[in-house]
């Protein structure tokens, strides 16, 4: 009787379709169907929706299920960038996600910032915290949260994070990809450049996450 202990899967969580479409795109060539299998073991990328409350739900639903019992959590997506000279297309790795519910430190950062790297060479990797907001944020409000000490925001990792570790001790991690930042913003002129951009780093940033999911696997029985 096989008494080996079963590898805790990963969830990648991402709020829309067109990050959505990017990973199931980086992931066809592990297999088909909702649950793939890669070095790091089982997968699955979950549609959470727009903003914190429906990442909240969508993640704890998902981490109620018996496959995903024990999960590694990684959020991704695409971001809005704080810090000055910030590019779309380049790669954001927190080292702990934040909003007013909580904060809750990332695992394995230096193995990810190490990985996306190699998976995407030449895209600039940005480490720090990284902010949840309700809502787009743009203007001043970008430079009160990066006076906070923050280097970027987005609507869901601080929700999905929090959720996850709410639900159990396990590894978790967000990574973000900028598609706007303070000299490109959504509302300027090159925005479709910017997304185009991100678009094509978040297809390619897969290997990453499951190197670090087999780095961090916590076993289940």
């Amino acid at each position: 009787m096989n008494t080996q202990p079963v590898p805790a899967p990963l969830l990648i969580a991402c709020a829309l379709g067109i990050e959505h479409l990017a990973l199931r795109t980086g992931a066809r060539p592990a297999g088909a169907g909702p649950y793939r299998r890669g070095a790091g073991g089982p997968f699955t990328v979950v549609r959470t929706g727009m903003g914190p409350r429906a990442a909240e739900r969508a993640v704890t639903r998902r981490l109620g299920e018996p496959a995903l019992a024990g999960a590694a959590v990684l959020a991704t997506g695409f971001c809005a960038g704080l810090a000055p000279g910030m590019h779309p297309g380049d790669l954001v790795v927190a080292e702990e996600t934040r909003d007013p519910h909580g904060t809750v430190p990332c695992v394995n950062t230096d193995l990810l910032v190490k990985e996306l790297a190699r998976a995407v060479p030449g895209r600039t990797v940005h480490t720090g915290p990284l902010t949840g907001s309700d809502h787009i944020v743009r203007g001043p409000e970008r430079s009160a949260l990066l006076a906070t000490g923050a280097i970027a925001v987005d609507m869901e990792s601080a929700a999905t994070l929090l959720s996850a570790v709410r639900t159990g001790e396990r590894p978790v991690a967000a990574v973000r990809v900028v598609v706007d930042a303070p000299e490109h913003e959504l509302v300027r002129i090159g925005t479709v450049r910017g997304g185009i951009s991100a678009f094509r780093v978040l297809r390619s940033v897969l290997p990453a996450f499951l190197e670090w999911h087999r780095s961090s696997l916590l076993p289940r029985r």
